[in-house]
């Protein structure tokens, strides 16, 4: 009885100390993001997407979307000047953005 109580508390042990290395890999993975800085950038990353999606003048499709604390990286080919600027306006207009980068956003020629 006294060793099966032992060897539930070792497994409850071990099961703890598992948990919190995962949970200090993800940090380490996610550059060292809190878990709300994570959930904000996801958050923002969905806006600007939504933004894109409901625009006329945007191909959603092809453009790709990334936040890293409050930067908005824009990814992809677009069909125009129009349609490039446009995307970093929205980019921009969006709250908790703090700045876009378009560096990757190319005008297919």
């Amino acid at each position: 009885m006294k060793l099966m109580k032992l060897w539930n508390l070792a497994k409850t042990h071990a099961a703890i100390v598992i948990a919190v290395l995962i949970l200090m890999g993800c940090t380490a993975m996610t550059g060292r993001q809190s878990a709300g800085e994570a959930f904000d950038d996801t958050a923002i990353t969905a806006k600007v997407k939504s933004s894109l999606l409901a625009d006329s003048v945007v191909s959603a499709s092809t453009i790709d979307v990334d936040t890293t604390d409050g930067a908005v990286s824009l990814n992809g080919i677009v069909k125009s000047v129009q349609e490039r600027q446009r995307a970093i306006q929205l980019a921009q207009s969006t709250q908790g953005v703090r700045m876009v980068d378009a560096r990757n956003l190319v005008v297919r020629r």
